[in-house]
């Protein structure tokens, strides 16, 4: 009967960590527009280009994409859709072999 009066008094204690409190939310969800898609059709003429800075910006541009992800060989990559995101997978020697959205 002790130990039952004293687990009913300490429940709400233990509880108590996990109820949530203001001022630690954390950042911001993205929020997807209309315009936030991405074609990457017309860019797959640069397969087996090497992997640059200025390419990368070309291929943004052409495809309208809002960002970049370069994909290095061996690399673990987030498997999350963005339609807003451009990747662009390469080898060990700097070549392109993949181009997609997402």
């Amino acid at each position: 009967m002790k130990r039952a009066a004293m687990i009913l008094t300490l429940a709400p204690l233990a509880l108590a960590g996990c109820t949530a409190t203001g001022g630690g939310a954390g950042p911001e969800p993205v929020r997807m527009g209309v315009d936030a898609t991405c074609n990457a059709d017309t860019v797959q003429d640069r397969l087996g280009l090497t992997a640059t800075a200025d390419l990368g910006a070309q291929l943004l541009a052409a495809t309208g994409a809002r960002t970049l992800r370069w994909a290095p060989p061996r690399s673990a990559m987030t498997m999350d859709f963005r339609p807003d995101r451009l990747t662009v997978s390469y080898d060990d020697t700097m070549a392109i072999d993949r181009i997609s959205c997402g």
